[in-house]
């Protein structure tokens, strides 16, 4: 099992960056795919990024160009660089762990990105 905890969330302004942290406790880390998604108020939760055990990325269009994702094994955290922000970025952020059919939540973090 493992428990994911985000950070680097916050206020930015529109143009501005931010990088989000999720740190895992447990084992095995380097086993898991690993996702950010996003939910902005009244709206469904959303694939943002995800990076699979091996290191192969993949975005949706809507960052593409301006997020990277990362992860480094090591240290048990995933990051998510988020470049260029838009008002429209703003929402609730959470990593996400899966191995084979679990998939395991961290709590979220705020990105709020002002005009």
């Amino acid at each position: 099992q493992v428990q994911l905890v985000e950070s680097g969330g916050g206020l930015v302004q529109s143009g501005g960056s931010l990088r989000l942290s999720c740190a895992a406790s447990g084992s095995a880390f380097s086993l898991y795919a690993m996702g950010w998604y996003r939910q902005a108020p009244g709206k469904q939760r959303e694939l943002v990024a995800t990076v699979t055990s091996g290191g192969s990325t993949s975005y949706a269009n809507s960052v593409k160009g301006r997020f990277t994702i990362s992860r480094d094994n090591a240290k048990k955290t995933m990051y998510l660089q988020m470049n260029s922000l838009k008002p429209e970025d703003t929402a609730v952020y959470y990593c996400k762990a899966t191995l084979a059919v679990r998939d395991y939540w961290g709590q979220g973090t705020q990105v709020t990105v002002s005009s």
